[in-house]
């Protein structure tokens, strides 16, 4: 008689216990770009579901991830700074809600040993993602700012993992790429050689941007999408092994090949994003939207001033 009232009891307490609270529920888009780890790093740690978000994260090469984002497919996307103007600029509303990663040398133009410069690559083969993605546009940020243009070389259209693949097998003159795959032609230099990173020219940053019907509907949820994101970059900090483990494994490295890839980016925390608001997030959109309107990615720049809301950094 005891047995049967304690699980009596215990059925009752949970008939009239509260209903767990309602979760939000989300997918984004990202590739397997190292700056955008601390978001799988979210979802895998449970700091989302935590935070009562229920998150699908969908691997989406960017130059397919503005398709997803205006089929409703996803809601919210991880990309470049410029690829959001470029995504307006194509009818696809989106808006960025905070700064995810800095790259200090994380992408990359790799060559054969036997090319000196950049000056040097009029003719040859480039194999870079397709116009509108961040490779294609590192490709021509660099070329500019040595004399020469996209129209100067043949462009190749591969993804920066194939690319990185397909430059140590011997094919293209030249790959445009970042980690962790920079680090595979790191390992090979009798493949070619890094001539040039974001180190030698600064100009990739990351941000998480979601739709605004999204943003308008769940104020309060895209609240909790920032929140999550700098707790995750907490952990980082306060227990790395760990956290590049989990990062490690969803691109199939060891923690502590991931930990090397990782040191030549900077996620940014709640500060850094402040400051990068008011400052070079400003900066740089408007001369990114001028070199894209130049190589014909975008026919007009969008209303630069709206295509962030800070409010959830705050």
């Amino acid at each position: 008689m005891k047995s049967t009232w304690i699980v009596t009891a215990a059925l009752g307490a949970a008939l009239v216990s509260p209903p767990a609270a309602a979760q939000t529920k989300l997918n984004i888009g990202i590739s397997g770009w190292t700056g955008f780890a601390p978001l799988t790093l979210a979802k895998e740690a449970g700091i989302f579901a935590k935070n009562g978000l229920e998150v699908t994260i969908k691997k989406i090469p960017q130059a397919s991830r503005h398709l997803a984002i205006a089929s409703g497919d996803v809601q919210c996307a991880a990309t470049t700074v410029e690829t959001w103007i470029v995504w307006n600029a194509n009818g696809v509303a989106t808006t960025q809600l905070f700064q995810l990663d800095k790259s200090y040398g994380a992408d990359g133009m790799v060559v054969r040993n036997n090319i000196a410069s950049i000056k040097d690559l009029k003719g040859k083969t480039v194999a870079a993602s397709a116009p509108g993605t961040a490779p294609y546009f590192t490709l021509a940020w660099f070329l500019k700012k040595n004399g020469l243009t996209v129209k100067d070389v043949t462009v190749v259209n591969m993804e920066p993992g194939p690319a990185a693949q397909a430059f140590i097998a011997g094919q293209n003159d030249v790959a445009m790429t970042y980690e962790p795959y920079l680090s595979a032609v790191r390992e090979k230099p009798d493949a070619g050689k890094i001539i040039a990173t974001t180190l030698d020219y600064p100009m990739i940053m990351d941000t998480f941007g979601c739709t605004p019907k999204f943003i308008s509907e769940n104020e309060a949820a895209t609240k909790m999408l920032a929140k999550s994101y700098f707790e995750a970059v907490a952990m980082i900090k306060s227990a790395p092994a760990k956290a590049y483990e989990i990062m490690g494994a969803d691109v199939k490295q060891t923690g502590e090949k991931f930990g090397a890839s990782a040191k030549y980016l900077r996620w940014q925390d709640q500060d850094a994003n402040k400051k990068f608001f008011t400052g070079e997030f400003v900066t740089f959109s408007k001369e990114a939207a001028e070199l894209l309107k130049e190589i014909g990615i975008i026919k007009d720049i969008p209303d630069l001033s709206k295509l962030a809301d800070t409010r959830f950094i705050q």
